[in-house]
């Protein structure tokens, strides 16, 4: 058995990680640049621009609609402003840069709405159309919840009572989408029906999904308010969703969310009380919050920590490269961490790498590096480690930009 101090040999990590998955036909996964569902290439109609760190909620209703239609597609990644530098290809492509985009038959579409729009008439609706009043007055009823969130999460309260109709207001629309879910007769909203007649989540399932994961991750960390636990059917909605591949293959963590939301939003306003700091707290040193998270249990127990390995392995130069640390300092402390995650024992790091540790903690992206579950044992372990050197801290996360994301110096590897 090895020493507490002599952490496993990157040679002896690379025999221990995930084995390869097919990214073009396999699960829904945030790497691959080629989707085909099991048909050829020259199927393909499709190419979605969407951003490098899958951080886009737009996006993120278009890349699900894809995959549970099965429509054979082509990825373009690009750089997103609060993180970088939009690339000029895409600018001169899409002046105004937003995402996402689609080239549909050589079709440049913007705004996602109208993206649906156009999908739908190429290869039908996935579950009732989206111009149907129902599905309009649903449309509707997102767009309401995401003004109560956004007033609520991204404006001060300038007293108590200011705050708790901001709050109220939001629950009473949230209230309005958990009896919406209560009527339905399946797990969705709308749902469709798949080839092997499988219901899946239909177009208004993919238009609520992005911002209520947000929502439900952001008001956790900034306000204390545990949504999946006030709301019951959107909890069980949640719970359904979180057993498709498809859904986990684009799902954001608290952790993610709660950090690359404030310059996408302008701003994110805690309500600093003891219930708030205390979550706030988990999800900051990399523990998360369980089944408030994703309640999805892997076939095998130790699968998340395999793939983070994989995922990790695959970018272990860069990932020293940018860190705090010296490249070759950070190396046995990394080492140790990922010795830990594998194997369940503890390993010693070298003497003045809780900085580089917790830099590395705060900058794994989900689902861009790896899945929600990965990333939970891959934090956590990196906490542990570094909790064996001491209490410093990593640089802090900047809230104005994530510059400190920029995927530049990750260029170079695809995927």
């Amino acid at each position: 058995m090895k020493e507490a101090t002599e952490a496993l040999s990157w040679e002896e990590l690379e025999s221990l990680k995930e084995k390869d998955i097919d990214l073009i036909n396999g699960p829904n996964n945030s790497y691959s640049l080629l989707r085909l569902f099991g048909q050829d290439k020259s199927s393909i109609r499709v190419i979605l621009y969407r951003d490098k760190h899958a951080w886009c909620p737009y996006c993120q209703k278009i890349w699900l609609w894809l995959e549970w239609k099965r429509i054979p597609y082509q990825v373009r990644k690009v750089t997103m402003r609060c993180y970088g530098e939009k690339e000029d290809w895409y600018l001169r492509k899409v002046p105004s840069g937003i995402f996402p985009a689609i080239e549909l038959d050589n079709e440049l579409i913007t705004e996602s709405d109208q993206i649906l729009i156009n999908l739908e008439k190429v290869f039908g609706p996935l579950g009732m159309p989206l111009q149907k009043p129902e599905i309009l007055n649903l449309r509707y009823l997102e767009r309401k919840l995401f003004r109560a969130w956004c007033i609520w999460l991204c404006n001060p309260s300038f007293n108590k009572g200011q705050a708790l109709r901001r709050e109220g207001q939001f629950k009473l629309i949230a209230q309005e989408v958990d009896d919406c879910l209560a009527t339905t007769t399946s797990k969705w909203i709308d749902p469709s029906i798949a080839n092997s007649s499988q219901s899946l989540p239909g177009s208004i399932d993919a238009i609520f999904i992005p911002y209520l994961e947000r929502m439900n991750a952001s008001l956790t960390y900034y306000k204390g308010f545990e949504l999946r636990k006030e709301f019951s059917n959107i909890d069980t909605w949640f719970k359904a969703l979180e057993q498709l591949d498809e859904y986990r293959g684009t799902q954001g963590d608290f952790h993610t969310h709660a950090h690359d939301l404030p310059p996408q939003m302008g701003g994110c306003w805690s309500d600093n009380n003891k219930h708030q700091k205390s979550l706030s707290h988990q999800i900051d040193i990399g523990y998360g919050l369980d089944k408030q998270e994703s309640t999805y249990q892997p076939n095998k127990i130790d699968t998340p920590a395999k793939i983070a390995l994989k995922r990790v392995l695959k970018h272990r130069n860069q990932i020293k490269k940018v860190n705090p640390l010296d490249d070759e300092l950070f190396d046995q402390p990394l080492r140790a961490a990922l010795s830990k995650m594998i194997l369940q024992q503890t390993f010693t790091p070298s003497i003045g790498s809780a900085l580089g540790l917790r830099y590395l903690r705060d900058r794994v992206s989900v689902p861009r590096d790896m899945p929600l579950l990965s990333a939970r044992a891959f934090r956590k372990a990196l906490e542990e480690t570094a909790q064996l050197d001491g209490p410093t801290q990593g640089p802090p996360i900047p809230i104005r930009n994530r510059f400190d994301q920029n995927p530049f110096n990750f260029a170079s590897q695809s995927q």
